[in-house]
């Protein structure tokens, strides 16, 4: 990785240029390094991210200069099957912009998630704009462009946990977290962190984990049956995205439970389960990308809640960094030593 003079065209129809203020530096971010995503290089890193509209093309009438937004990479397209459903968290056909950012010497780049914002400027779709109040920190709001919305999306929204219920929540990053939160906030009663590290069970007991486990040292499906009176969790929720902590979460559920893969696998991985438990504990196994979010309504809604004080969304930011360190971050976030480290511009 390396940091790059590169050209931001002006905004045709349909698009704006964002002048970016702070983007975390994400999971997904280190896929795509890896070539986890696809092999389109090179790419323009950064996704998670918030700013203020410095120009918009032909046509745009949603955000204008000045505004302050978060970006998201669900810009729904109104038109498809699922938007005409009136379900536009599943929207088959978002948009991304149609002009390319460069390299000086004319080398087009592949924007991470359409976004690309390891960068002072970038250019996006309009729809990948959501305009939210402006008096909250750019490097908190932020968070809310990927990983803190994948979990509490994959909570309230995926998962529908409701006040009462019993949830566990294996893998404690940053996803895992805001999954945590999204619980509380939904009302559950009792709130499982599984996880290897006891670092980040400390931390999640701070996000309002009632119980932890560390499944380095005990069964987790064991533990969180005993935690449940025997049955399982009526939702667990896998935020690591590997075969065989999918396999905890389905045995580790109730009878006609949920679980919710919200963890990120990659392309070789593949699941083995036998299908007469498949058909025999009933309940859901449901998928969790994005969040299931509808970014005019969640991002806002989620900031409201910040400003409130009913969640904290600055919990989440570990350090503010710059963006010569991004290298250093990635580093610090396979060790397992930061939730979130911010770029801010």
């Amino acid at each position: 990785m390396r940091v790059e003079t590169i050209v931001v065209p002006d905004p045709g129809p349909g698009e704006a240029v964002v002048r970016i203020q702070a983007c975390g530096v994400c999971h997904t971010d280190l896929h795509y390094k890896q070539g986890g995503i696809n092999d389109d290089f090179p790419f323009l890193l950064g996704h998670e991210a918030a700013g203020v509209v410095e120009s918009v093309g032909e046509g745009v009438t949603d955000v204008t200069p000045g505004d302050f937004v978060i970006l998201n990479w669900r810009a729904v397209c109104g038109t498809c099957r699922a938007c005409r459903r009136g379900r536009p968290w599943y929207c088959f056909d978002t948009h991304n912009a149609r002009q390319k950012m460069t390299l000086a010497d004319g080398t087009e780049l592949s924007p991470a998630l359409g976004i690309g914002a390891f960068a002072e400027k970038t250019l996006v779709a309009a729809g990948q704009c959501t305009k939210v109040d402006p008096s909250v920190a750019p490097a908190v709001a932020g968070l809310l462009g990927c990983g803190v919305m994948a979990g509490i999306g994959a909570a309230i929204n995926t998962g529908q946990v409701g006040r009462g219920d019993s949830v566990a929540v294996i893998g404690c990053g940053g996803v895992g977290d805001a999954a945590i939160v999204g619980s509380r906030l939904a009302g559950a009663a009792r709130i499982i962190a599984v996880d290897i590290d006891d670092r980040k069970l400390a931390t999640a007991r701070s996000m309002g984990a009632t119980h932890t486990v560390n499944s380095r040292t005990s069964d987790p499906v064991e533990a969180i049956r005993e935690l449940t009176g025997g049955f399982g969790a009526d939702v667990v929720i896998e935020a690591v995205g590997r075969p065989e902590t999918y396999r905890q979460a389905f045995y580790a559920r109730d009878l006609a439970g949920t679980v919710v893969l919200v963890g990120v696998p990659t392309p070789e991985m593949t699941l083995e389960l036998p299908l007469l438990d498949v058909f025999g504990r009933g309940g859901a196994l449901k998928s969790s990308w994005y969040g299931d979010c509808l970014p005019s309504r969640d991002f806002p809604m989620l900031i409201d809640l910040h400003q409130q004080g009913r969640i904290d969304l600055g919990a989440f930011v570990t350090e503010t960094i710059g963006l010569g360190d991004v290298e250093k971050a990635f580093a610090r976030m396979h060790e397992g030593d930061v939730l979130r480290s911010v770029v801010v511009f």
